[in-house]
Parts: C-alpha cells; sequence; structure tokens
C-alpha cells in the first residue's frame, strides 16, 4: 500500500468542478454505486472494474467513511479482474470434443456452426473453473487543494481511471505537470533558469523580460 508506505509510482492529477459541501455524506453513495462488483458471466478478454477500500480488495463497502476519509484526504483504489484461459489447454480439450463429436455422429468433420457451439460451450466452462486476474491501483485525493494521486503510469490504467472517477464524481481530472509548480513560484523558476536545469518561465516573468 504505498499510499500508507513505501514509495510512490503515481500521475497527478487536478480535479475540475466544484466539490460539494456535503461531500462527506454524498460521496459514500456514490462510491457504493461505482463499487467492484462481480459480473453474473464472464467472456473471453472481459474485464470487471470498480472501486474498493484500499486495505481489503474485498471490502467494497464505502457506508463507514473512518474506513476511506482522512480528514480532507479519500484514500480507495480501483479494482480490475480479468479472466484469460490458457491457450494452449483449451486447445486440447476442444480438440478432445470434436472427436468425440465426430465419433458419436459417424462424421468425419464437424459443421462450422456445430463447432462454434462446442467452441463457445468449453469456453464457458473453463471460465467458470478460472479465477481471474486482479489488479488494484491506489487513489489519493486532496479534496481540499485539488489533486489527485493515481499509483500507476500506464496509459490504460491512468484512462480507466479518468473514466470512472468522472461517472462516479462528475468531476473531470486534468494531467498535473511538475511546471506547474514553477508558475506558483516564479523565484524557483528563474534560480533553475539561472541554473541551466530549466528554461521555464511563468508568463508574468516572461512579459518582463519581453518588456524590457
Amino acid at each position: 500500500m504505498g499510499i500508507f508506505k513505501g514509495a510512490l509510482t503515481v500521475r497527478r492529477y487536478r480535479v475540475e468542478g466544484e466539490i460539494p459541501e456535503d461531500f462527506r455524506d454524498r460521496y459514500p453513495d456514490l462510491l457504493n454505486e461505482h463499487a467492484y462488483r462481480e459480473p453474473m458471466s464472464w467472456d473471453i478478454g472481459k474485464e470487471a472494474a470498480g472501486w474498493c477500500l484500499v486495505h481489503n480488495l474485498l471490502d467494497t463497502d464505502f457506508t463507514d467513511r473512518s474506513r476511506w476519509l482522512y480528514n480532507h484526504y479519500l484514500a480507495f483504489a480501483l479494482r480490475v479482474d480479468k479472466k484469460a484461459l490458457p491457450a494452449r489447454l483449451f486447445k486440447a480439450h476442444f480438440d478432445k470434443r470434436v472427436a468425440k463429436w465426430c465419433e458419436d455422429n459417424g462424421k468425419t468433420r464437424v459443421p462450422r456452426a456445430i463447432k462454434q457451439e462446442l467452441k463457445e460451450a468449453l469456453q464457458q466452462e473453463m471460465l467458470l473453473q478460472t479465477l481471474p486476474s486482479v489488479a488494484t491501483t491506489e487513489v489519493c485525493w486532496n479534496v481540499v487543494d485539488g489533486w489527485v494521486f493515481f499509483h500507476a503510469t500506464s496509459e490504460s490504467a491512468n484512462d480507466r481511471f479518468r473514466k470512472l472517477f468522472l461517472a462516479t464524481f462528475g468531476l473531470h481530472t486534468e494531467p498535473f505537470s511538475p511546471l506547474d509548480f514553477l508558475a506558483d513560484e516564479p523565484d524557483m523558476a528563474h534560480a533553475l533558469e539561472a541554473a541551466g536545469i530549466s528554461d521555464y518561465r511563468p508568463d508574468s516573468a516572461a512579459a518582463e523580460g519581453e518588456g524590457e
């Protein structure tokens, strides 16, 4: 749990939009509405995603605010499950099914439609016996200062997070660049420029330089 201990590798976002004053009362319902739920059925490559508590991925009830709300910080996680079948094992079972059908029906080949039915039936049987791969990614949201950390850097994971965040809270997230810090710290920007570390200038500093 990188949020509470250890190193952090994160993407940082600005949260665009107004936080309701009663967010402590409203957000438990919103998080519960978009919490992780086990699908009724699985398809090959299908993903199931939703929020869970940071401390245990099996906990998806956000009713108790003390488990995820720390003053003005929200700490929770994005859980994503996916099922896939081992290709070689599936082919071995499928070849057996095809051979058995041919033997039972006195045929040398299986019609295309029947072959598809056999394939889909075997997929569903094996999916029921297969555990999903499970990934959780931590989220830390400062609702006062308007920023959120997502503890992953991959584009696909961040895209999934931003879409679910918007669907849950109705708020957009915009990437937060390290240069955004310098916009509020013109003295630091000048020092880094003088040291040859950065050529970034806040807009106000650039305007002053052009006027000289």
